[in-house]
């Protein structure tokens, strides 16, 4: 047996209706990164200087030494770029998120008495702004508790939220088992929020963005100017906006640094989204704990049947029968490389699709002569499936008049003695005057071609029992 961990199904096909407040179209909200005397410095313990996201193009650490350009661009994001992009929501009268990194903030007290005044969010963005990659599990989970204790002795109330950004393979985890979060944001694979198992607890995550985030402005390929970014943001708003009208409402992150949308040529960019957002309507700017509790009121977790997480004994017992008479099957795909992808109709048919189709003939052959006649004898005895029995009743073959009867038990006969296996089909597909006009035109069908559709046909029985069981 082996689990696949990562989740490449998400919501599937049918993504929850995200309700809004206001009946609005999409959710923006806007996060603004603070990190600016948080990032690593000899000043702060690290043993060389920042070389991340700023204007040094190609630049890299200085072992042992500080490196005075880099710290003044960081510095900037404190000293004017902070301020401007304070002064560009609060005049807008738009909430924010600030992911606080809590060294950071600890170094800037003005700048958190002017969050908090403003009744922003502030989330806590880790204890330093540095890698996790390589921490131990026990050095990152006693950062994460550091990173709680100073941000509540900075900011007066302990975080809601975290995101670390530069994070870990253990950092979500962690960070679910800290227990003390509403919700979680190291994470960029949906337009919605979405529950998560972690650490033995419903956790909700919030996924943030990488695209619609002005560290475009730093990296290459990226963009050169506010008005590239600008015209990003709207083209995104824009697509998600219109994904509402149709009725399916997404949220819209949108990423921003002090040092650099702070800067002159680029807030105005910032500011022409903004602008855009409030002229089109239809628009929720939340915060981002805003956005967490909504989901908790009208999207709580809720108990999910997760067939990857099964025992092989509970697998089968469940999907044993799927395939008539043929516990094999599931015994088999219990083996497979499954993962949360499976935990649907679709996916726990794809597995067992795949051991009935690897299966060697005389096995296919058995699954095949496991099916019992049409309104056959087995059904006047009442003697099927429970799942054959309730889908012969849905089709009426429990229902036939005398000629009808006659016409079934004629058929089975001639199909029997020509093929050598029952005629197979999935009734919930037809009416009792649809399954006669196929099992005529079968019966002519040369036995290599009549085996082939019957393997199909049980295919798409057991899937129809599959939705009847799962989602």
């Amino acid at each position: 047996m082996t689990r696949y961990g990562r989740d490449l199904r998400g919501y599937g096909r049918t993504p929850p209706d995200a309700a809004w407040p206001g009946g609005a179209r999409v959710a923006v909200q806007f996060v603004v990164n603070y990190e600016e005397g948080g990032e690593m410095c000899l000043l702060h313990g690290d043993s060389a200087s920042e070389a991340f996201l700023s204007d040094i193009p190609g630049a890299h650490p200085w072992p042992g030494r500080r490196h005075h350009n880099m710290e003044s661009l960081y510095d900037y994001g404190a000293r004017a770029g902070f301020w401007r992009l304070h002064r560009l929501f609060t005049g807008a009268g738009v909430p924010v998120t600030v992911f606080g990194v809590a060294t950071a903030l600890a170094r800037n007290p003005e700048a958190v008495a002017a969050m908090t005044e403003a009744d922003w969010e502030i989330a806590c963005h880790g204890l330093k702004w540095i890698e996790h990659a390589d921490m131990a599990e026990d050095e990152e989970r006693a950062a994460i508790a550091d990173a709680v204790r100073l941000h509540t002795e900075v900011v007066g109330t302990a975080p809601r939220g975290w995101y670390t950004g530069r994070c870990s393979e253990n950092t979500l985890r962690l960070a679910a088992e800290h227990g003390g979060f509403d919700y979680l944001s190291d994470a960029y694979d949906d337009d919605l929020p979405y529950w998560r198992q972690l650490s033995g607890r419903d956790q909700l995550v919030i996924p943030y963005t990488l695209d619609a985030n002005d560290m475009r402005l730093a990296t290459a390929p990226g963009f050169a100017t506010g008005e590239q970014f600008f015209a990003y943001l709207r083209d995104t708003f824009d697509t998600l906006h219109a994904e509402g009208a149709d009725g399916r409402p997404r949220m819209m992150s949108v990423g921003l640094h002090c040092r650099l949308a702070g800067r002159p040529g680029r807030v105005a960019g910032v500011k022409r989204f903004v602008d855009h957002v409030m002229a089109a309507g239809g628009a929720w700017c939340p915060r981002r704990i805003d956005i967490a509790r909504h989901w908790a009121q009208v999207h709580p977790p809720a108990p999910v049947e997760r067939p990857s997480e099964m025992s092989r004994a509970a697998f089968v017992s469940r999907f044993g029968g799927v395939f008539e008479s043929a516990p094999w099957i599931a015994e088999r795909a219990f083996d497979l490389e499954l993962g949360p992808a499976h935990d649907c109709a679709d996916g726990v048919h794809n597995a067992l699709c795949r051991v009935f189709r690897r299966a060697g003939e005389d096995a296919r052959l058995g699954v095949l002569r496991a099916h019992p006649d049409l309104a056959g004898k087995l059904a006047a005895a009442r003697r099927l499936t429970p799942e054959s029995a309730a889908e012969q009743a849905g089709a009426g073959l429990d229902a036939l008049t005398d000629a009808e009867r006659a016409e079934f038990e004629r058929l089975n006969g001639a199909y029997i003695q020509k093929h050598g296996f029952p005629f197979i089909i999935a009734v919930r597909d037809h009416d009792t005057p649809g399954i006669l006009r196929a099992f005529r035109a079968r019966l002519d069908n040369d036995t290599a071609t009549e085996r082939a559709e019957a393997c199909r046909q049980v295919e798409r029985i057991a899937l129809w029992r599959l939705r009847d069981m799962l989602p």
